[in-house]
């Protein structure tokens, strides 16, 4: 038996210049954080030679090509595993439409343990390119290069896309007090709307060229919150969140709702600097910068908070047993 821990990731600045369409033109840029919310994949040689997939629903197949979760089925494939296997997925936020990665997660998290299972050693980059190469080469789905890398990686990272597909992960290094004080001037809610990345994606790449400046600005806007955090100019992080918040709406119609500016401008009133609707958008986590003694007025939006910390492992194997 194998289990691995994979942790989901909250995007701060410059999100959406990792789309392909935008980056093999332009390159690429933003800052991301692992977070200590995870999906865990347990992996174990069933008894017989059929395939149990266990997440929100179960599968029991006798081949990789009966199964109908696209990733399961096509990283078994990628891996060349062809039965006697029991997959099961375990998460600690809601996986599906949450802005915060899950579906990259899974995969990595996944392909972690399948290679694990047949004892072979991958490397973080490897598995981000495994997963970015199921999810966007065979499964055609819309999307960017972030979540992989994160999933795999963790930590604060300013992410570069080049131009050539090469990824460069520059992480944040800062001591504990300068960690500790961002933390306590975070705060972190669930909107209750889940939504479909794709959807937003694929209206964002359609209009790409309409919005470059937009893009262009928000990628500048990755490296001056890089800055920013070492530093630890709060004020600065949340001015640039609330920017790069305003340029990240204006691409698509989809991004955001009336209620979701309601909510956003309600915890600017509240004392809020800035803040950013995590993922795609449409749903999902909002995460704010606002001062510690701020943070209890944010309880009048009627959310959920949900208490976090970055994690700087990424991926990993946290059991395996003959």
């Amino acid at each position: 038996m194998i289990i691995t821990k994979t942790p989901l990731r909250i995007g701060f600045v410059g999100g959406g210049t990792d789309i392909p369409a935008y980056y093999r033109k332009y390159t690429g840029s933003l800052i991301s954080a692992a977070i200590n919310k995870y999906i865990y994949i347990i992996v174990n040689k069933k008894f017989d030679s059929k395939i149990r997939v266990s997440y929100s629903t179960t599968e029991i197949v006798d081949t990789v090509d009966q199964i109908k979760h696209p990733s399961v089925r096509e990283a078994m494939k990628l891996l060349e595993i062809d039965g006697g296997i029991e997959v099961l997925s375990i998460s600690d936020i809601p996986s599906q439409g949450t802005g915060l990665g899950s579906s990259s997660t899974f995969l990595v998290g996944l392909l972690n343990a399948l290679h694990a299972y047949k004892s072979e050693y991958a490397s973080k980059e490897q598995l981000a390119k495994e997963a970015i190469k199921i999810e966007r080469e065979i499964l055609n789905e819309a999307g960017g290069k972030q979540d992989q890398y994160m999933a795999s990686y963790g930590g604060i990272n300013l992410l570069t896309f080049n131009k050539n597909e090469s990824v460069f992960v520059s992480p944040v290094s800062l001591d504990i007090d300068k960690l500790e004080k961002l933390k306590s001037h975070m705060a972190f809610y669930y909107t209750g709307i889940s939504r479909q990345s794709s959807n937003i994606h694929v209206d964002m790449e359609k209009k790409i060229n309409e919005h470059l400046d937009a893009y262009h600005k928000m990628k500048d806007l990755s490296k001056d919150f890089f800055n920013a955090l070492y530093t630890n100019d709060i004020n600065k992080l949340g001015q640039i969140l609330n920017e790069n918040w305003k340029l990240k709406k204006s691409q698509s119609e989809k991004i955001s709702t009336d209620f979701i500016d309601n909510l956003y401008n309600k915890a600017l009133s509240f004392g809020a600097m800035g803040g950013n609707l995590i993922g795609a958008g449409g749903g999902g986590f909002f995460v704010f910068v606002i001062d510690s003694e701020n943070k209890k007025k944010l309880n009048a939006l009627n959310l959920r908070e949900i208490k976090f910390d970055f994690d700087f492992e990424g991926s990993r194997i946290i059991y395996f047993s003959e």
